[in-house]
Parts: structure tokens; C-alpha cells; sequence
């Protein structure tokens, strides 16, 4: 009994094999035709690769002007060497102190909205373009030039900001924030 189930499924797959195999070459004869027909027609030109022009080197020639990446000194020579020393050795700002939060906002951007006085103490209250109110005194830094609060009163704040000349060297500059109503 079971083996009369084996053959018919061995019939089953033997016939639906056979009639695969004959429909798949059944339809090619219009691919065959193209075929055909594209090998009887001529061949093609194929265009000739293009020559290439050879390198030509270029040789600077620019070995006695000023180096491009160098520091320009506009002193002129006939300045007093004194002077020069002098502006050399004038203010610097201090690098390694630890900045404070309102240096890295221009001086500009900054706004005196008022004072206060606690135990003698007056503070200058200071409204920051990232919406904040920060608390200064004499000694205190703001700006993004060094500027370093000299004096707090009740309706402005002076400061000595240290600014590059464009020489390499620094000078101090005095500023200040008045109270805005």
C-alpha cells in the first residue's frame, strides 16, 4: 500500500520535470532572430584613445621674494630701537589664568542691568546673549579682548581690555559698559 503513493509521486515529478524543461525552450526564436540580425549587421568604429600631452614642469623662480607664510614687520628700520623694546615688552594677556564665562561673549553683546551692594561689596549684574545674569566685581574678566573690571559703579562698568596692534605686540585698551534703562 505504501508503495503504490511512491510511484505516483515519482510519475508526478518525472511529468511536471518534462514540462518545464519543454516550455523553457519554447519562445526564444524571436531572441535568436535579433541575435541574428545584430551579427549580420557591420561593426562599429571604435574611436582612438586620445594622446596624452606630456608633463611639463614648472620651475619657481621666486627663491629671493618674501616668504608668503612669514610674519610681515611694517616697523620701519629707521624707528628707535628703544621704542621698539619698549612696545615689546608693554602689556600682555595672561594665557594660563582659568577663563570666566563671560569671555566668551564680545563686549558688545554684553548689557549692564543693574547693581548690587552686599557688605560693602558692589556687584554689577550683567545680562549675557545666552539669557543668563551673571554677577561681576573689580577683578573680574569679560569680553572676549582680556578685559579685565576695574571699576564698578551704579551706572557703568569700566574695564582695561588688552588688544594685539597688529605688530605681534599688545596694547591696553580702556572700555566700559554703560547701564542701559
Amino acid at each position: 500500500m505504501t508503495e503504490h503513493p511512491v510511484k505516483l509521486f515519482r510519475l508526478v515529478l518525472v511529468l511536471s520535470l518534462t514540462g518545464l524543461v519543454t516550455a523553457c525552450g519554447q519562445g526564444v526564436g524571436d531572441l535568436r532572430t535579433y541575435a541574428q540580425q545584430i551579427k549580420s549587421q557591420p561593426p562599429g568604429r571604435i574611436e582612438p584613445i586620445p594622446e596624452f600631452q606630456p608633463y611639463q614642469n614648472f620651475e619657481y623662480t621666486s627663491h629671493d621674494l618674501r616668504d608668503p607664510f612669514k610674519l610681515v614687520d611694517f616697523r620701519r628700520p629707521d624707528e628707535n630701537l628703544e621704542e621698539i623694546a619698549a612696545i615689546a615688552s608693554g602689556p600682555k594677556p595672561n594665557i594660563d589664568r582659568v577663563r570666566e564665562p563671560l569671555e566668551d561673549f564680545p563686549l558688545d553683546t554684553l548689557r549692564l542691568k543693574g547693581t548690587l551692594t552686599k557688605d560693602g561689596i558692589k556687584w554689577g549684574l550683567i545680562f549675557a546673549p545666552d539669557n543668563t545674569v551673571h554677577r561681576v566685581l573689580e577683578g573680574h574678566y569679560m569680553g572676549q579682548n582680556h578685559g579685565r573690571i576695574i571699576l564698578v559703579t551704579d551706572d557703568k562698568i569700566e574695564l582695561t581690555e588688552i588688544v594685539p596692534d597688529g605688530l605681534g605686540n599688545y596694547i591696553e585698551r580702556s572700555s566700559a559698559i554703560a547701564l542701559i534703562e
